[in-house]
């Protein structure tokens, strides 16, 4: 046996239909496109979600909700995290710098300061906005709230 010998089985390949190259090949004339319309010219190609003219399932489907470009979304910080965040570092002033120092809440995070948990120290902190409650545990410890 040789390499030149080799050959695949027989049946296992065909010639392709050579399309568009006379009467001859058995696909002539209009190529096996058909007659005339947009699928038979060149260039053509189906639109994505086309639905044969049918109207389209996103155009079908009723218009849901509302982005409101102007909301401001503040991170949560409950006062046992502030408990917890002061217990570790050992410190009494908490501020946005130290909270991004420390890799707590990113550079352009915003900060609000709420009412869930325990606090036991005095703490002073610094942040955009804080609730009622947290505010009033806050300031009855003798400890501050700095609105940015």
């Amino acid at each position: 046996m040789k390499l030149s010998n080799l050959k695949p089985a027989a049946g296992a390949t065909k010639n392709r239909k050579r399309i568009a190259r006379g009467p001859g090949s058995g696909k002539g004339g209009t190529a096996a496109r058909g007659h005339k319309g947009a699928k038979s010219r060149s260039g053509w190609s189906r639109k994505r979600n086309f639905e044969g003219g049918q109207m389209p399932l996103q155009m079908r489907l009723p218009k849901v909700g509302f982005k409101n470009a102007d909301r401001i979304v503040y991170q949560p910080m409950n006062l046992s995290t502030l408990e917890s965040i002061s217990k570790k570092y050992s410190t009494n002033e908490i501020s946005l710098d130290f909270l991004v120092e420390k890799g707590i809440v990113k550079k352009t995070t915003k900060v609000k300061i709420l009412g869930k948990g325990e606090l036991s120290s005095k703490v002073t902190v610094t942040a955009h906005k804080c609730s009622e409650a947290a505010k009033q545990t806050i300031e009855n410890l003798g400890g501050s709230v700095n609105l940015v």
